[in-house]
C-alpha cells in the first residue's frame, strides 16, 4: 500500500499546480480575446508562446548569460558563506565582531552600489556576479551559523566529556547538525543569486555578446516588444523554479535517509 499512496502523493504535487496554471492561462486567454486587449499592452499566452518560439535563439543566449552570473555568484556566495559561519562558531567575538557586516550587505540596496561597482571593475561579467554576490550571499551565513550553533546540547556536552578536539566536535557534531539549516538556506540563495543577476543587469544595461535576459526585458519595452519581453520574464521565472526545484532534490538526497525533515513519513 505504501508505494501507491507515495506516487499518488506525488501525482498530487505535480498535478494540482499544473491544473491551476492552465486554468489561469486560460482565463488569461479567454479574457484578452473577450475585451480585443492590443499585443502592447497585455498579450495574450499564444502571443508570448509565438515570440517565446520565433525569438528562443536571442532568448536563449541571454538566457545563458544570465545563467553564467547566476551559478557564479551562487557558487562564491555558497563558499564564502560557509567559510565565514565557520569561522564565526570558532569565536563569540569573531561572529560579534564581524556578523554585522554581513547583515550591512543583506540591508544595502544593490540597485544602489551596482553603480559603483561596475565602475569600479573592468569586467562586466565580474562586476555582474558581485552584484549578485551579495544579494545572495546573507542566507548562506545566516541560516549555516545557526545550524552550526545549534547542536543537541547534550551531544556536545558527551564530546566534551570524552575530550574530542575542536575538529572532531566539529566535523562529526555542528556539520551534520547544521545541514537541515544550509540546505534551506540554499533554497533562498539561489533564487536570490539569479534576482541579483537580473537586477545587476538591468542597472548595466549591457548589450551585445554580454546581453542578459534583463537587457531584452528593457530593450522589448522600449521597441513595444511586450510579447518578447513576457517571454523573456516566463524564462526568469521558469529558472528560478528550476533552481529552486534542484535545491530541494539535492537536499532530500543528502538527508533523506537520517534527517526527521526529509524521512518520508507513513500515514
Amino acid at each position: 500500500m505504501k508505494a501507491p499512496l507515495i506516487r499518488n502523493e506525488r501525482f498530487v504535487q505535480i498535478g494540482a499546480p499544473l491544473l491551476v496554471g492552465v486554468l489561469v492561462l486560460l482565463m488569461w486567454q479567454l479574457t484578452v480575446m473577450a475585451f480585443d486587449v492590443p499585443k502592447y499592452l497585455v498579450p495574450s499566452p499564444v502571443d508570448i508562446g509565438q515570440s517565446l518560439v520565433s525569438d528562443f535563439p536571442s532568448l536563449f543566449n541571454a538566457l545563458l548569460m544570465t545563467l553564467k552570473v547566476t551559478f557564479l555568484a551562487f557558487a562564491i556566495a555558497v563558499m564564502a558563506g560557509v567559510s565565514a559561519s565557520l569561522l564565526f562558531v570558532q569565536s563569540k567575538w569573531i561572529e560579534i565582531s564581524l556578523f554585522p557586516y554581513a547583515v550591512l550587505m543583506q540591508v544595502t540596496p544593490v540597485v544602489a552600489i551596482a553603480p559603483l561597482i561596475i565602475i569600479w571593475v573592468d569586467d562586466t561579467t565580474w562586476a555582474l556576479t558581485i552584484c549578485a554576490v551579495i544579494v545572495a550571499i546573507f542566507p548562506i551565513i545566516s541560516n549555516t551559523t545557526l545550524g552550526l550553533r545549534s547542536v543537541d546540547p547534550n551531544l556536545l556536552s558527551m564530546f566534551r566529556m570524552y575530550r574530542t578536539s575542536r575538529w572532531q566536535e566539529l566535523v562529526r557534531l555542528r556539520i551534520p547538525s547544521a545541514l537541515p539549516y544550509f540546505f534551506g538556506g540554499l533554497r533562498i540563495s539561489s533564487g536570490l543569486a539569479l534576482i541579483g543577476a537580473v537586477v545587476a543587469e538591468f542597472v548595466a544595461g549591457t548589450g551585445g555578446a554580454q546581453a542578459g535576459l534583463a537587457y531584452m526585458i528593457l530593450q522589448s519595452g522600449y521597441n513595444l516588444q511586450i510579447p518578447r519581453m513576457f517571454a523573456a520574464l516566463i524564462l526568469i521565472t521558469v529558472t528560478g523554479i528550476l533552481l529552486f526545484a534542484l535545491m530541494v532534490w539535492m537536499s532530500d538526497r543528502a538527508l533523506r535517509n537520517w534527517h526527521e525533515s526529509a524521512l518520508k513519513v507513513e500515514h
